[in-house]
């Protein structure tokens, strides 16, 4: 059984970085594999920020590009995102997912989900 662990969140001043991690246990082979970090703040649908595929092809919302980076480590089955210059409209718990559907920002392209990290930004 695939499970996945999100860690890292916290709580930072507007401007200030947080990386998060996220372990995937149990991973079936890669072939389709697409990981991704999601958010979703109180009252708000949940939305996708970053995703990687096995190839290591990314793709940001556009409120991340440019401060967040994506990244993963195959060997450890592990993703990482590394938030930067953060805002208080970043609250959010993050949730870290992954799937073999398709590497979209679409939250029902995946089918395995942590238990999410809070992640909060004071101003």
């Amino acid at each position: 059984q695939v499970h996945v662990v999100e860690s890292g969140g916290g709580s930072v001043q507007s401007g200030g970085s947080l990386r998060l991690s996220c372990a995937i246990i149990n991973a079936p082979a890669r072939s389709t594999w697409c990981m991704g970090w999601f958010r979703q703040a109180p009252g708000m649908e949940r939305e996708g920020v970053a995703q990687i595929d096995q190839r290591g092809s990314i793709d940001y919302a556009n409120s991340a590009r440019g401060r967040f980076t994506i990244s993963q480590d195959n060997a450890k089955n592990t993703l990482y995102l590394q938030m930067n210059a953060l805002k208080p409209e970043d609250t959010a718990m993050y949730y870290c997912a992954a799937g073999t559907t398709g590497c979209t920002p679409a939250a029902e392209s995946y089918g395995h989900w942590g238990q999410g990290t809070q992640v909060t930004v004071s101003s």
